[in-house]
C-alpha cells in the first residue's frame, strides 16, 4: 500500500464522516501501529532487540493487512467498504 492509497482513504473519511466514525478511529490506530513499526525497526537494531524486528515488521504491513481485509469481508457481504476504487 502506497503512503497515496493511505492519504486518499484517510482524507476520504475525513470528508465522509456520517456514518463511518468507527471507521476513522479504526483507522487511525492502523495508522498509528503503521507509524510504529516504521520507526520501531531502527531503533530496534540501534538497541540490538532482535525479538522486536518481527513485530515492527508485522506493525509495518497493519495497513495493507487491515484494508485486504476490509475487502474480503466486503466481497462476501459481511461488511460495506465504501471507498474500495481507492484501494486499487
Amino acid at each position: 500500500m502506497t503512503l497515496r492509497q493511505l492519504s486518499l482513504i484517510k482524507r476520504w473519511l475525513r470528508l465522509h464522516p456520517r456514518g463511518h466514525e468507527v471507521e476513522l478511529q479504526a483507522w487511525d490506530m492502523v495508522l498509528t501501529g503503521w507509524l510504529i513499526g516504521l520507526l520501531g525497526v531502527p531503533v530496534a537494531l540501534l538497541l540490538e532487540a532482535p525479538q522486536w524486528l518481527l513485530p515492527c515488521l508485522l506493525a509495518y504491513l497493519l495497513p495493507e493487512m487491515y484494508s485486504a481485509a476490509r475487502l474480503r469481508l466486503h466481497r462476501r457481504g459481511l461488511l460495506r467498504c465504501d471507498y474500495q476504487e481507492l484501494l486499487k
